[in-house]
């Protein structure tokens, strides 16, 4: 007899138009918020607003964030690392959109 597998799936699906605030994003993604006043400094998200009571952060700065705490998690990649990873990642993915429309 075959064991049979449960997976369950959660996840927050953004709208391009809905933005979250700090304490939205850090409830979202279980984390505190001086974490993603780091993530700020270090230029993995960027968020709308001046300061953070007033900061707004959009999908692609929610996926970023998600990102580089998996980075973190999994394979021990510094804040700065996790940025310039991003980085990297996000150019290679416009790099292979401009090849696929030639």
């Amino acid at each position: 007899m075959g064991k049979e597998m449960l997976l369950i799936v959660t996840g927050l699906v953004l709208d391009e138009g809905v933005k979250l605030s700090l304490a939205e994003l850090c409830e979202t993604c279980k984390i505190n918020a001086e974490l993603v006043i780091e993530m700020v400094e270090e230029g993995v998200i960027e968020p709308e607003g001046v300061s953070p009571a007033s900061w707004l952060f959009d999908a692609l700065a929610l996926k970023r964030l998600q990102t580089a705490l998996h980075l973190q998690r999994d394979l021990r990649i510094n804040l700065a690392g996790a940025a310039l990873v991003l980085d990297l990642l996000e150019e290679l993915e416009e790099l292979r959109r401009l090849a696929s429309e030639r």
